[in-house]
This record gives structure tokens, sequence and C-alpha cells, in this order.
């Protein structure tokens, strides 16, 4: 560090306060240019870790931006604050989970403000406060009403360890791990409550296709997990069991089916596991269905393939789950990789019923049968060994075979399932739920005696809830007589399913949310979080937002137009935890270095999905850059400069203009690291100007004012000091985004021939060994290489060196002409337009100072007529020929 270093705690401190006392984050309820941009909120574990800090500088230096170009813009925060870790960590220190969960809460709120995020904090909110979760149980007793709520027996994921529910998203990997805890998981049977989301599960899906602003990744793990298909039910007669329907997609391929297979589930199956010892072993012990290789146990049973009229063998596999399709299938292991390998293993038929479509197919004859002894034909095709059927094609044999099979019908099916929200813990919302000891069963707490709050706190095991006897016993609101709570708690997704409406109204007592505000307010224009939630939390948030536009008025069906994953933050390429020990504590670079070169450092280093590798050296050098910039003001406040407004001080305002209109298209796609990129080499460039001349006090402040603007969104504490040393108007959070046009396009054809032209210049310099050039001339290609360019750029003629001579004003120009076309015929592929010669001419001209300042030699730009004709033929366009004087 320096030994001017800037006192980054103290004007991170003075700014904070003083945005805190104008309050000039605070969100209007009413705007006529509403802009809503939104970070995933986080779950208060206490301390923010890098991940936290990258995800919400993101949205931060995002909703800067679209403050300073005029948008009323609303950026909240709250917390994800019921679940099973808070519960967990006051058992483990002998606490309560609300004092726990409020501690961590006012620990992270902190921290967020000394990374400086322009929040409305008065929008605040925490899910584990009755005023919150009061409309997690008005909302549930809604979609009851609707009939989107059920309660039913239902086999469940059950974690041994937390005790309680899990939904199918949060088991994973091929070990069927708890998402929480990392324990295997386990099947019970429970009553349990259910969302239908599946009644949306059309809807769903095909609004998908309309997210334009979301990751392509994202969309297709939503499309995967609603899983539609298409395809039919028909039932296959099993002997002493009668009709068991199977479902499948390949209808086609029937009278291939030379197995029948049961989940190990399946109630049959079931049956079987209590008369044989060789099922029940297969079913309770060895059935693994993620495994690598399907396995399965035959029985006695023989299923009748209602196509052939064939009996075929019926096995319990372990393949078949019971809630994808029916839970039986029929098999065909000549069309299906899996009921191949499995048939291989089983020593069952494998019978080809489609061929590959030959060339030149007529329709009407029936090709050979394919080898299917070693490799399954899973395409569709002509069907052959099929009776009635052979020489249709698949699509046609289908339609028929559906049609004419008595018991055979269209089906569709889904892999989504409804969405169990029971869990057995505390740290929840209550089911606003009463089961009466008489005959009104399940009962809805009234509206007016909602919220039902939570308990004190028991440390038990098992959910807590059952130990509150106090609190269980109730009387029923249907009948008045005895009645007991519902001790599940909900889900936590569904606290995240709809906050983002709450921030809209989070003080509204009379609704979950003002509809008029939150018609104005929604969707959220930028969303931002992990790609861990792009099943759970994002389609739950979907299925929320499509039932509150059917029966509560909202006039949105998506609740997100843009979404954002973000990367992760590393170290030496692996992802930062606790566990591994190689975390980096944000409050230390906050201490060490501020929050503006934590902020800065993380938003330039790579694009914001990407991941990236924190770097202690990349965060000095970071803080080293702000150091100097701060010193270019300071320099500038304290001696204005006195120069002309020459040549040089013209490339500059161009520069300042082109780097003003790049940086605001990147910063409008969220490209973070190129606009900073752009101004950072802004900054350079001004540095440059004014170790060349004394530099124009007009332009030099002006490139410094647009430099500040154009960093405040990522480094606002630093540009805040400088905007006011440079006399700005009012906080430069409030002001206007510096404004540019340019053609872009043209601008980067300058910036490159210009950087080519230096480059150019240093090789020279280097190979021939030249210590201190005299003189440097710059010579522009003659007019006739740019109209050849433009011919061999449009030309599709294969002989392009004909075309080009037959241009007299080209063919004059003999040898040299020759020569020049075979080099474009050589580079055809790669041609692309340059400037025109006069302005390549007058961009080398107003960057010449940049050559004579690098190379301390006076430099001249010379058009190809008043040049050395030797030095002029290895001119080309976008490429001066340059000659240097020893």
């Amino acid at each position: 560090m320096s030994e001017r270093d800037y006192d980054h705690t103290a004007i991170e401190e003075r700014w904070q306060t003083a945005w805190a006392d104008a309050d000039v984050y605070r969100t209007p309820d009413d705007a006529e240019n509403p802009t809503y941009v939104l970070g995933m909120y986080p779950y208060p574990s206490g301390k923010l870790h890098m991940g936290h800090v990258r995800n919400y500088t993101i949205t931060d230096a995002y909703a800067r931006y679209r403050r300073m170009t005029g948008d009323e813009v609303l950026h909240p925060m709250g917390w994800d604050a019921f679940g099973l870790p808070a519960e967990n960590a006051a058992k483990e220190r002998d606490t309560n989970p609300r004092d726990w969960t409020m501690d961590c809460i006012g620990t992270m709120r902190e921290q967020m403000r000394s990374m400086g995020f322009g929040y409305d904090w008065d929008r605040e909110i925490a899910t584990c406060t009755p005023e919150y979760y009061k409309w997690n149980q008005w909302l549930f007793e809604r979609f009851h009403e609707e009939g989107l709520v059920e309660r039913r027996d239902a086999e469940v994921n059950w974690c041994p360890n937390c005790e309680t529910v899990l939904a199918d998203e949060q088991v994973e990997g091929e070990a069927e791990l708890c998402w929480r805890c990392g324990t295997p998981v386990v099947q019970r049977e429970l009553e349990q409550w259910f969302l239908r989301i599946t009644e949306y599960a059309d809807e769903l899906l095909e609004a998908i296709d309309d997210l334009e602003g979301w990751p392509n990744s994202v969309r297709q793990m939503q499309r995967n997990w609603i899983g539609r298909q298409y395809g039919a039910e028909i039932d296959f007669e099993i002997e002493d069991h009668g009709p068991v329907t199977a479902f499948t997609t390949r209808i086609d391929t029937i009278n291939g089916a030379t197995f029948f297979a049961l989940a190990p589930d399946h109630p049959i199956s079931e049956r079987l596991a209590e008369e044989s010892e060789e099922v029940r072993r297969f079913v309770e012990e060895e059935a693994d269905p993620e495994g690598d290789e399907p396995n399965g146990v035959s029985t006695d049973l023989t299923a009748t393939n209602p196509a052939t009229g064939e009996e075929i063998p019926v096995y319990v596999a372990d393949f078949v789950l019971s809630d994808v399709g029916t839970g039986a299938l029929m098999a065909v292991p000549g069309h299906d990789e899996r009921d191949h390998a499995f048939a291989q293993k089983h020593d069952v038929e494998i019978k080809p019923v489609i061929a590959p479509e030959p060339e030149g197919w007529d329709g009407e004859t029936v090709p050979d049968a394919p080898d299917v002894g070693e490799e399954a034909y899973t395409e569709d095709g002509v069907l052959v060994n099929s009776g009635e059927y052979s020489g249709l094609d698949s699509e046609t044999a289908r339609a028929r075979i559906t049609e004419e099979i008595e018991t055979a019908e269209e089906s569709t099916q889904y892999q989504l399932r409804d969405w169990g929200i029971s869990r057995q813990r505390y740290w929840g919302t209550p089911i606003p739920v009463v089961h009466c000891h008489d005959d009104c069963g399940a009962v809805m707490v009234p509206e007016e005696e909602l919220p039902v709050e939570l308990p004190e706190f028991v440390n038990t095991t098992g959910n807590p809830l059952d130990a509150a006897e106090e609190w269980k016993e109730t009387t029923c609101p249907a009948c008045g007589g005895p009645a007991e709570r519902e001790t599940d708690t909900m889900d936590t997704f569904v606290d995240s399913s709809w906050y983002f409406l709450r921030y809209i109204s989070p003080d509204l007592e009379t609704a979950p949310f003002d509809r008029d505000r939150a018609n104005d307010w929604m969707p959220v224009d930028q969303y931002v979080g992990g790609i861990e939630h792009a099943v759970m939390h994002l389609l739950y948030s979907r299925f929320f937002t499509k039932v509150l536009a059917d029966h509560e008025g909202l006039e949105h069906r998506e609740p997100f137009t843009n979404l954002l994953a973000q990367g992760m933050v590393q170290l030496e390429g692996e992802k930062m935890s606790k566990s591994k020990g190689n975390t980096v504590s944000p409050q230390r670079i906050v201490e060490e270095y501020g929050a503006d070169t934590a902020r800065l450092f993380m938003m330039q280093a790579a694009q914001p999905e990407r991941d990236f590798d924190w770097s202690e050296e990349g965060v000095r050098s970071t803080y080293a850059f702000l150091d100097r910039l701060k010193g270019m003001v300071d320099g500038f406040v304290e001696n204005e400069p006195d120069g002309e407004r020459n040549a040089v001080a013209s490339y500059v305002e161009s520069e300042i203009d082109a780097t003003v209109a790049i940086a605001t298209d990147e910063y409008d796609t969220l490209r973070f690291n190129e606009a900073l990129r752009e101004t950072q080499g802004l900054v350079r460039t001004l540095r440059q100007y004014a170790e060349y001349t004394e530099p124009h006090a007009g332009t030099y402040g002006h490139g410094l004012s647009a430099v500040v603007r154009l960093l405040a969104p990522v480094a606002p504490h630093l540009a805040e000091e400088l905007w006011e040393e440079l006399e700005g108007e009012g906080f430069v959070v409030e002001a206007d985004w510096p404004d540019a046009e340019i053609d872009r396009d043209r601008v980067e054809k300058r910036r490159q021939l210009v950087e080519n032209t230096r480059k150019d210049v240093r090789d020279i310099v280097e190979v021939a060994g030249i210590e201190d050039p005299q003189a440097i001339d710059v010579v522009i290609a003659p007019d006739w290489k740019y109209d050849a360019l433009e011919i061999a750029i449009d030309s599709d003629a294969d002989n392009l060196i004909g075309e080009l001579m037959g241009e007299d004003h080209i063919r004059e120009q003999g040898d040299a002409a020759a020569d020049y076309g075979q080099d474009l015929q050589t580079e055809r592929e790669a041609l692309s337009m340059t400037l025109d010669p006069e302005e390549e001419h007058d961009a080398l001209e107003a960057a010449a100072w940049l050559l004579e300042r690098e190379f301390d030699a006076p430099v001249e730009v010379v058009r190809a007529e008043g040049a050395d004709e030797e030095v002029v033929r290895k001119a080309e366009p976008g490429r001066p020929a340059i000659h240097i004087e020893n």
C-alpha cells in the first residue's frame, strides 16, 4: 500500500451514516417508473460468507444503476428465518430458535450495512414473525377453499436424523441423502398435508417457453422436473390378480413386450413378498432404484400381452417406480436400453418389432427386422413382427393400436408430484388446522383467530409441538367439542414462495399483500440467486403466483421476469466451505481493504454467472486502483489544470463518450466485469493524458465525473466521496447517469486500429533493436486496397483475383494488386470491413500522442499519396505500414 492510502474505514462509515440520515434508499409505495430488483433472501446463519457478498453486490449494483438512470427502484431485504438448522442450533446451545435466529439476523444486518448495500430497511421481513407467518396460514386456508390442499396417507421421504419429512426435491443425489444433514433418507407411511401443484403442471411447463430472461439451463431443469410424457395406459391381465394398468410412451412396440415389471412397492409386489422369501428379500434388502444396473426377481406369475395374447413372465424390478407412471410397465427389451440390459441378465427373449425406416421407403413394404441382440434400437421407425400393424410407421401405429385395443387409452403422465408440506418440527409455520375428537375431522382455524402462534420451545427429541400439551389442547371451531391442534409445521419453501409480494406492503394488516401495489411492482424485474434453487424455490414461487393470479386478483402469472444464477466464489479452484477450511472472512476484507474493494474485485473478476477464484493479490490490486483514482481526483481539485482543448483533448473526449456508452450497455445486461473494464480503461487514459501534457480542465473534469458515476454502483462509498470533491450536486447515488451516443462498431474498430498500430510499433522496435527512435511514420493504405477488401467481403466468386482484376483501378496496380488479391483469397473466411481510409487517418492522428508518449518520438500519420512507395506497399486496411527512423 502507498503512503497515500485512502482511509476507507472513515469514508465508508461517513457515507453509510449520511445515506441512512437522508433515507436515500426509501422506496415510494406508488411509483411511475418502477423497477423491482431482488436477491434471494438469506437464511440467517449468523455471518455473511463470500457467496452472500457476491449475490447481494450484484443486485445492489444493478439497483443503484437503475436508480441513477431515473427508475424508482424497489430493492428490499429480509430473512428466510424458519427451518431446522435454527432448531438444531438452539438444541445444541440450550436456548430457543427465536432468540438464536434474531441474534443471527442482527449480526448479518450490520454486516450488510457495512458492505454499503442500499436496501430499504423499512421493508425488512423475517418469516419467523407472527406478522409474516399469519399470512402463510391465511394462504393455506385460501388454497384449501379452492381445492388445492389435501390431507392423505402417503409414503414420504423421512430423514431419521432431522426427524422430519422431506420433499422429493430435498433428497439429493444417487445416494438419496437429506439436503440439510446428508443422512440417508428412508421411506415412511404418514398422513400428510399436500399442496396440489400438479393441478398447474401443464401451465407451469408450457409457460417456461415464455421465460426468455431465464437461463436455458434453469428452464430445462424445470421441464425435466415436471416431466410431462404423452403416451397410453393399457391393461395386462395377471393371473389371480386381474388387470394391471401399465403406462407407456411407445405402445407401437407392444408386440415386442416379452416381460412385465412391477415396482417393489406395488400392491401385488407387497402381497408376493408376504408369500415368497425370495421376493421379500429383494423388496426389503436388495432393490436399489439408484443402482447402476436394473435388478429384479422373478415371480411365478404371468401377464397376458393384450396385443399378442402371449403369456409373458412377471418380475418385481427396482427400475420401476411407483410414483412414475402406474408403478407397472410392459418391458420391451428390443427397443429400450434398460429393458435390454435386464433381459440379458435374466435370459428373457429380446424381440425386434421396430426397424429403421429404409432410405426411399415406399410406405408399403415391410423392411427387415434389425439385429437387437447386442443393442436395443430405440428410435421410431417401421413396425415389423407386429401382425396386422407391420409396415406402419411408429406414429401411425401408436394411434391405431391405442384406438383398436379395448383397454388402451391415451394418457399424459408427469414426474411432478403434489407438494407435501408437512414437517415434524417446531421452527416453522403452524398448520392452521384442529382435529376434532368427535366427528368433524380436520377443521380450519377461523381467519379471525390467525395467526396460530408457536408455543414456547421445548427442548425434546422428535417434534417439540407434540410435547406442548397445553398448546395442543383446544376446541373444535365447528362443534365446540374437544380437539387437538395440528402439530406439523409447514415446509419453509412455503415462506419463500410469496415473500417477494410481502416486500411490496410489509406492514399491511388486512391481507398478505396490497393487490394494487403488487400489480404495479410485479413481476420482479431482476432476480438473482443460486442455481441450487432452480427447481424447488423457483417452481413453488411460480405455482403460488399462478394461484394468486387465479384467486386473489394478481395480474401477473410469473413472479420473475429476468433471472441470474450467480456463480460460486472459489479458493484455488474449490468452493469455499467451513468444512474444507478454505473460507475468506468478508469482515476481514472490509476491515483491511474496505467494502468498495471487496465489491469491485468481485464484480470485475468474472461475469456474474461464472465461478471465479478469490485472490488476495487481486484484492490488493483493486485497492491500489481505488487509491490511484482518489489521488487523481485530489490532484485535480487541489491544482486545477490549465491546458488547451486541442487534438489530444478531443481524443480523450471521444474515449469518455465511448466508455460511457459501452459501459452503459454492459450495465444493462449485468455484464459488470465488462463495464468495469471499460471504466478502468478510461482511468488509464486520463492518467496518460495528465502525464503527457497539461490537460484541459473541462475535459479532465468531465472524464473524472464520468468515471465516478460509472463506478458508483459497485464502489459507492468512494464514489460518493469523490463526487463531493468534484462538487457534484447531491448524492452520487441519486445523480444522473452519464449519457453518450456512439456507433459502437466504429468505436471498437477505431480502438482495435490504434491498439494494433501501437503493437506493431513495439514489435518493430523490439525486433530491430531500436533503442532511440527518432521519428515514426504511420502510413495509411491506398484507397484501392479498401475497395478490394470490400469486394472480397461481398464476393462469392470462386476466382476472387479474377473478379478484382475486373476493376480497372485495381488492375492498374499491377503486381501489387495481384499480391494483395492473393492475400485476400487466402484469408477470405476471416475478412471483415475496417474504417474507411479517411476515418483511419483521423483516428490514428488523434491517437498519435499515445505513440509519442510511449516512444518519446514525433509521430506523423501519412496518407498513401504522400508516402514512400515501398512503405505504402506494406500498408493494408486496418493495418497501416510503420516506418521508424533510427
